[in-house]
């Protein structure tokens, strides 16, 4: 039934008007909320599509009959091949696969359709491949009348393209009085968003315009709601207008014998503020004619009142709402910038502050409080690291301590400003010439045990042993210690030193060489004594040496002014 409508009213539609200002539709009509239109210009597919969609739509698809109806009286005017949304992609398609498209699709990204019809028979069997673009020509059309489909290479151009254009609702033409409107030479004329004008549609989208030159008449095409699918002519003046014209836009009547048209309503029911519309008495009065809240008069029937959401004030209407501008008010709802938003505003706070419980502070400074022992460093806005000064290192038990540090031969000395004399050495390091921190080597001394290789580090010392080594008392292998590590071998603990004989008395040679052992250790120990009264002067120095380990623990080592007590 609808393909027979199409074919009988849809041609006289097809003439626009032209335009100077942007390209017009040499053709168009609507059906129901879809509109098509024909674009001439050669153009290429990529620009055809383009264009579409610049006009809020795309190029149009042809998924029945009945848009193949549309496409031959829009082809009536212009015989050349249009393009349609129809493309192939790069590549090739199983040919099993490809159905009625031929592996084809449209361009809203899906292959449905009810509909075909190619130029040529499909060749069973052979792959298809892209990219390829379809274009809808009247020449060579089917035994039906039907424009056919043919394949192009994209880069192509054809003669135009079509568009489709879809809409949430549509006006039907302007209903106009037959007799009186004929006599008075009423005619109609409209006009789309997508820029097609004409005197015969069978359908309008919302946003249309109708003229009617003859009454000085303009109408638009609007929806009365959200989510309404059916619109209505209309107009933003109250009142009727010329009763042969949709019945000057009243609901129920309207009337012609007064000086100017009005509206009336049944008995039962009194006239709503747009001066159109009815509502029955005693019933609410809002009907959709507040754009936020609509109040009813309870003592005045048919009377109310809008009222807007909060961040809107009524426009000068009385019925629709506009945005307040909140940091234009004579009190700032913000402490420092205010930022004005749809239906509200957003409060910032200059640099350096930030937003805290709706007021603005500055940024607390990280190292407030902080107990770091030299120095504080702020890390991002909410962290910090304690560092130390040059020669000194963080604790890694304690970062906020600085302790001495060292890893070369020698280094200066920390001294005290006040006594030049005190000054302190890293572990592992004697002081040398008064205020140079010399490394110990700890292999001098015989630290490692025997059968070991003596590494000696700044500040430490490493004890290589072998996987072989057997520490002394141990004969099990399975229990020898790997000391490859850098850890000193574990010396074997000192055994209780045995009694004379139960029986029988000393031999003189172990007493001759327990005499002679003796003597040598104090030899030794007073060399020592010389060595170090000759290199540090009246200040002796009470060292602690350390046990050799990979690595460096970082000690303080103080030297003290008063003499460390001897021992005869």
């Amino acid at each position: 039934m609808l393909r027979v409508l199409l074919l009988g009213v849809l041609a006289p539609a097809s003439l626009g008007l032209p335009s100077s200002s942007a390209p017009l539709p040499r053709g168009s009509q609507c059906v129901d909320s879809d509109c098509f239109a024909l674009f001439p210009g050669p153009a290429t597919f990529l620009e055809a599509s383009e264009a579409c969609e610049q006009r809020q739509g795309h190029l149009m698809t042809v998924r029945s009959s009945v848009a193949a109806d549309v496409i031959s009286l829009l082809l009536s005017h212009d015989p050349q091949r249009l393009w349609i949304g129809l493309q192939l992609p790069p590549g090739c398609r199983d040919p099993e696969a490809l159905g009625a498209l031929r592996g084809f699709q449209w361009v809203t990204g899906d292959n449905r359709t009810s509909y075909s019809r190619w130029a040529g028979p499909d060749e069973a069997g052979t792959p298809v491949c892209g990219p390829q673009c379809v274009a809808v020509s009247a020449a060579g059309a089917s035994a039906a009348g039907e424009p056919v489909w043919g394949a192009l290479p994209c880069t192509a151009q054809a003669g135009g393209f079509l568009c489709e254009f879809h809409f949430s609702a549509s006006c039907k033409p302007l209903a106009v009085d037959a007799g009186p409107a004929a006599a008075a030479g009423v005619s109609d004329a409209y006009s789309t968003p997508f820029g097609a004008r004409g005197t015969d549609f069978l359908a309008l989208p919302v946003g249309s315009s109708a003229s009617v030159a003859a009454l000085g008449l303009e109408l638009a095409c609007a929806a009365p709601g959200p989510g309404s699918q059916e619109a209505r002519w209309s107009r933003t003046a109250p009142g009727a207008w010329d009763c042969r014209v949709e019945n000057g836009g009243c609901q129920h009547a309207c009337n012609r014998s007064s000086p100017s048209p009005t509206c009336l309503c049944p008995a039962d029911a009194i006239l709503q503020a747009d001066g159109r519309s009815c509502v029955p008495r005693g019933a609410h009065a809002c009907n959709n004619l507040c754009e936020h809240f609509c109040i009813p008069n309870p003592v005045v029937p048919g009377a109310y009142t809008c009222m807007c959401e909060t961040g809107y004030e009524l426009a000068a209407d009385q019925h629709h709402c506009q945005d307040v501008d909140d940091c234009l008010l004579e009190r700032n709802p913000c402490p420092q910038l205010c930022v004005n938003t749809q239906g509200g505003f957003e409060c910032h706070c200059y640099p350096d502050y930030e937003l805290v419980d709706g007021e603005c502070v500055e940024d607390v400074d990280p190292c407030f409080g902080t107990n770091c022992e030299y120095q504080c460093q702020p890390v991002g806005r909410a962290d910090y690291r304690c560092i130390c000064a040059e020669g000194f290192a963080a604790d890694p038990l304690e970062p906020h301590r600085c302790r001495m540090f060292c890893n070369q031969t020698t280094c200066p000395a920390d001294c005290d400003p006040h006594a030049p004399q005190v000054c302190e050495c890293p572990e592992g390091y004697i002081l040398d010439d008064g205020f140079v921190c010399a490394d110990m080597d700890e292999c001098a001394n015989g630290d490692c045990a025997d059968g070991c290789e003596c590494h000696n580090l700044p500040g430490s010392y490493n004890c290589d042993c072998g996987p072989d080594w057997t520490p002394p008392g141990r004969d099990d292998p399975a229990d020898t210690a790997d000391t490859g590590s850098g850890e000193p071998p574990a010396s074997p603990e000192p055994s209780a030193t045995a009694g004379p004989p139960a029986s029988g008395q000393v031999h003189s040679g172990v007493l001759i060489g327990i005499s002679i052992g003796s003597l040598s250790v104090v030899v030794a120990l007073l060399a020592l004594l010389c060595h170090l009264h000759k290199k540090q002067g009246p200040m002796r120095a009470e060292l602690d040496y350390k046990c050799g380990s990979p690595g460096k623990e970082v000690v303080l080592q103080q030297v003290r002014t008063e003499p460390a007590p001897q021992k005869l």
